[in-house]
């Protein structure tokens, strides 16, 4: 096995993984019938109490019908069984990153896995290119390869954005904003779908599938594999690992780093990894909920006070999210860019109270 694949010491995973206890797992049914007075607000208050304790939840009665979700798992399942030449036919490159992949690296240490990306939503190349700017083109395989691979995957992923855009108004209620105080970031998104294949690995005490990391935009989406674990979080109250068990049907809901950065630290975007194992391949599909390319991300002014005062400087998410892009290509001589590099050298970080 390549030495690249191996984590120090200090972030390699232990066995057995403690399972976590009191992951908040909610009930999103609510949302798909005329709700009683008073019930949306409660489920709001059940969202922000989950990402300020835990920085994600498990949903269940979120309405993605099990058949789509399904057809989007096999769609994966039968695109990882091609032979490598044809996986290969639609590899992505450092400037045109969608499409597969089997090198990924995470805090610079590859990660033992293979994926397929795509953009629900193509963006139009740039009016005038430069050197070096990324091209976001969806990269399919041939319908001779793969017949109802793009219906499947885009059906599901049209699904996820329904869901997500629910799942914001949760989040902006919880807040005290108003429902649809965060929807016009998401005009021409940046928002991206990947299918994950983490095959059986030799040396799991060694390995990670995928190496620890908080993810960049504001909500990530994910289908765990019901039948194989392996998604672990570091618990904000107590910087444990611990394994989040796969509920069938569910999805799992990240708060990502946006979100930290728009509530100004009252939720945090939580640290996770994938780890493997010896024996089964495991899959997952994350749906990455992000904004538009031009959005300068800063504290919401609702969020800022003089008691309060803002904890970031503006950054552009395009550039940003670029820059994260390129530094899961190859190698890279340091460490790629965190939104803790943006925090004002003002304020300090202190213990959240509230």
């Amino acid at each position: 096995m390549d030495d690249a694949y191996v984590q120090a010491p200090e972030h390699r995973p232990v066995a057995p993984a403690a399972e976590a206890t009191g992951v908040p797992v909610i009930d999103l049914s609510p949302l798909a019938a005329t709700p009683p007075p008073g019930a949306v607000d409660a489920l709001a208050a059940e969202v922000g109490a989950a990402c300020r304790d835990w920085g994600f939840l498990v949903a269940v009665g979120h309405g993605v019908p099990e058949a789509t979700a399904a057809r989007a798992v096999e769609a994966g399942r039968a695109f990882f069984a091609l032979p490598a030449e044809r996986k290969a036919a639609v590899r992505r490159t450092e400037r045109a990153p969608l499409g597969y992949y089997d090198a990924e690296h995470t805090k610079n240490v590859r990660d033992w896995k293979e994926v397929f990306d795509i953009f629900p939503r193509e963006l139009p190349p740039p009016a005038a290119s430069a050197d070096g700017e990324l091209v976001f083109v969806n990269k399919w395989p041939g319908d001779g390869d793969l017949p109802g691979f793009r219906v499947a995957l885009e059906e599901y992923a049209a699904a996820m954005e329904e869901l997500a855009f629910k799942l914001l108004e949760l989040i902006a209620r919880s807040l005290n904003l108003r429902p649809d105080r965060l929807h016009g970031f998401f005009r021409e998104q940046t928002t991206y779908m990947r299918v994950n294949r983490y095959p059986p690995c030799p040396r799991p005490d060694l390995v990670l599938g995928l190496g620890r990391h908080r993810d960049s935009g504001a909500l990530t989406i994910l289908r765990q594999d019901d039948d194989v674990g392996g998604l672990d979080v570091r618990r904000p109250s107590t910087g444990e690992w611990v394994r989040v068990r796969p509920v069938p049907g569910s999805l799992v809901v990240n708060v990502g780093d946006i979100i930290q950065v728009w509530s100004n630290d009252r939720y945090e975007s939580v640290e996770h990894r994938a780890s493997v194992n010896s024996e089964q391949e495991r899959f997952s599909i994350p749906y990455f909920f992000n904004p538009a390319r031009r959005t300068a991300v800063e504290p919401l002014e609702e969020m800022v006070s003089e008691e309060r005062p803002s904890r970031y400087n503006a950054y552009d998410w395009g550039e940003f999210f670029c820059t994260r892009r390129r530094s899961n290509f190859s190698k890279l001589d340091v460490d790629n860019i965190q939104i803790a590099h943006l925090r004002k050298d003002s304020v300090a970080m202190p213990a959240r109270t509230d």
